[in-house]
């Protein structure tokens, strides 16, 4: 019998590893009804049941939303296990969020994490005797390495089952454990499910949770007796501060249980390899030098010879080998000539226009989950802390632009953790300027036309001309519109880690498998309609000459706002246009637009039509117009304004136009001096 089972931890504990191994491939991403936290799902390959990974936390306080799902889910979807995988390395600040778990009085198996650190430092820890002390089953494992999870999954599955039984029992200083005694007399009195967790209630009550109270619909008389109690509790402490004396209660219970189960050895504060390698990579005169230098050589790999090869040989397959199969059919089948045009420019000239790129795609997003894995990007955001505060910006800000790199939609929706609403849209306003995946076609089909000895340097100069336009954008906004002072940034530095080829090649293939099937269906579909309105003209007959088309006509009517900016044709217009729908879809469009199904004939025409200088700010434009509309879509839901959302991307346009136009004015001006 499959039962239903939650995977709970800190962030950088180890919990997506896990959750992989005990999942397999057989998983599904999603989001928690009626907000966009990320939800997985999966289920488990010992007993097939269904494992809900729930969002990385430190506690169950309502300060994020993150906290808020969890806890939620927990209480009201009841799952029969709860798996709480906890790190190892540090065992008392994971424990805080455990002992909030056991007070939910579900059952639950506790996975004592990164066991190799823990042996590597030189320490012993007893897992036997921290499941005696906490009063739940608790195992230690290796998530990475796949070491004894079965066992975790094997003793989730016996408490599923009724097969086990524990009795957690937990108790405080005296004065914290008799104020929360008290409370729980009182709760008795109102009639609640067997299941409902008065223990975690009465310790919210304890510390002043408002969301927890209008869960539990006390009296007035009731909540006034718990108000006295709460008031004799405070009066104990000098500093009178109730959540505070509560959660220092429960650090001195750890502190004892911790110190019981883990011996540290006499060298326990001599410096980690992390500690070492950290000394000179977030060196406050080397970090940003460093950072620069690894992506700068990340985009090099990525544009070197081995990517271009990749390229040509999938342009290869499918204008060397793919059409003339197609061309030979059609001829077979005496074809109109029209179909010659749909199928081999529009369905396969504009999908191979993009999957030819997939290659160095590939590449980029394997060279950035070696960064994340191995522990540097995480450092890449504490970095960046030090810049971005000087000039009125949080680091915590960094990470959803970090993550923008790869997409822009759910980098969006990851500024949810910041928990200060001016920071939150401040960020999700900046965060589009971050070059997305999407983006990268672009750069390298125009820098590898116009740029052939510098792809690499000038792919890099795009993302560093992003970030730079994001913290000037910041600066400004932050000292207009969004006035006030700096939410404080605290992040934890994960250990530096030697990147699995298993954890690797799911992150690379998760990253292009989304790149792919958005060629087969997103810009399949808008090759298909492009070749269409690029063919036929407003009374539907089908012309000759593109220019007097749909297209032709409605791109010439707005192609003269772009003239200054270098590339005031209807067709860079008309590309443009579609890349709102999706970035990638700017190249197939201009593949079908020029009519150049293969690369070397797309690169011959736009040669014609642009020049070094006015490819560069269409390179430039690309990048801080409007991301596309999913973007702007859950923009607007992040927002809970059409206003705000409209607004930010009429922003980002206005930006984009006016750096492009420095780009190429500026640009122009050099060159004409120059020659």
């Amino acid at each position: 019998m499959a039962h239903k089972m939650a995977l709970a931890g800190n962030p950088n504990c180890g919990k997506t590893t896990l959750f992989n191994v005990l999942t397999g491939s057989n998983q599904y991403v999603g989001n928690w009804p009626g907000v966009t936290v990320q939800k997985k799902v999966g289920k488990t390959k010992i007993g097939h049941s269904e494992l809900v990974d729930l969002p990385g936390i430190y506690s169950l306080s309502p300060y994020t939303m993150e906290e808020i799902v969890t806890r939620d889910y927990i209480i009201n979807e009841t799952p029969e296990v709860i798996i709480n995988i906890i790190d190892g390395t540090n065992l008392e600040r994971n424990l805080y969020l455990t002992i909030q778990l056991i007070e939910l009085n579900r059952p639950m198996v506790v996975a004592v994490n990164m066991m190799d650190d823990v042996l590597a430092k030189g320490w012993k820890l007893d897992s036997e005797k921290l499941s005696v002390l906490l009063g739940v089953p608790v195992v230690a494992i290796t998530a990475r390495r796949g070491e004894n999870v079965d066992a975790v999954l094997k003793k989730a599955e016996k408490l599923a089952h009724g097969k086990e039984y524990y009795s957690p029992q937990i108790t405080y200083d005296n004065v914290t454990q008799n104020a929360l005694n008290d409370i729980l007399m009182i709760l008795t009195e109102q009639k609640y499910d067997k299941t409902f967790p008065l223990q975690f209630f009465a310790g919210k009550l304890l510390e002043g949770d408002n969301d927890a109270q209008k869960k539990l619909h006390l009296t007035k008389d009731q909540n006034n007796r718990i108000e006295q109690i709460v008031k004799k509790y405070e009066a104990t402490s000098e500093y009178g501060d109730r959540e505070s004396m509560l959660a220092d209660a429960r650090y001195k219970y750890i502190e004892k249980i911790a110190s019981q189960c883990i011996k540290k050895g006499k060298d326990a504060s001599k410096l980690t390899t992390s500690d070492k390698i950290d000394k000179f990579v977030t060196n406050r005169y080397l970090a940003i030098p460093i950072f620069l230098l690894m992506m700068f050589l990340m985009f090099t790999l990525t544009f070197g010879p081995i990517g271009t090869f990749l390229s040509e040989f999938v342009d290869y397959l499918f204008n060397g080998l793919l059409v003339p199969v197609v061309e030979s059919g059609l001829d077979i089948a005496e074809a109109p000539q029209w179909a010659y045009g749909l199928l081999i420019d529009a369905a396969i000239g504009g999908v191979a226009g993009i999957l030819t790129f997939l290659p160095q795609i590939t590449i980029l997003f394997l060279c950035l989950s070696l960064l994340e894995d191995s522990g540097y990007m995480a450092r890449a955001a504490f970095i960046m802390d030090r810049l971005l505060r000087k000039l009125g910006l949080s680091g915590k800000s960094f990470i959803p632009m970090l993550m923008g790199f790869g997409c822009t939609t759910p980098a969006i929706m990851a500024a949810r953790t910041l928990e200060n609403e001016k920071d939150r849209k401040l960020t999700m306003m900046l965060t589009p300027f971050m070059s997305c995946g999407a983006r990268l076609p672009i750069y390298a089909l125009f820098a590898g036309i116009f740029f052939t000895k510098n792809q690499g340097v000038i792919v890099f100069s795009m993302y560093i001309l992003g970030i730079i336009v994001a913290i000037v954008t910041g600066v400004i906004l932050k000292k207009t519109l969004f006035k006030g002072t700096v939410a404080p940034f605290v992040m934890e530095l994960p250990p530096y880690r030697l990147p699995l080829l298993k954890s690797i090649t799911m992150h690379v293939w998760e990253k292009c498998k989304g790149f792919i099937v958005k060629a087969g269906t997103v810009i399949f579909s808008m090759s298909i309609l492009v070749w269409i309105l690029q063919n036929f003209s407003p009374s539907l007959q089908m012309v000759t000459d593109s220019s007097n088309s749909i297209l032709g006509q409605f791109g010439s009517l707005i192609a003269p706002i772009f003239t200054p900016l270098g590339f005031g044709t209807w067709q860079a217009t008309v590309a443009l246009l579609t890349g709102l729908i999706a970035k990638e879809s700017v190249v197939s469009t201009l593949t079908i637009l020029y009519a150049a199904g293969q690369t070397t004939a797309l690169s011959t025409a736009l040669a014609v039509s642009f020049t070094p200088v006015s490819a560069l700010a269409f390179m430039t434009f690309t990048l801080l117009y409007m991301p596309c509309i999913s973007a702007f879509v859950v923009l607007k839901k992040e927002m809970n304004s059409g206003k705000w959302a409209v607004g930010t991307a009429l922003l980002q346009t206005g930006i984009a136009y006016f750096v492009s136009l420095l780009v190429f004015q500026i640009g122009s001006f050099i060159i004409n001096y120059i020659v």
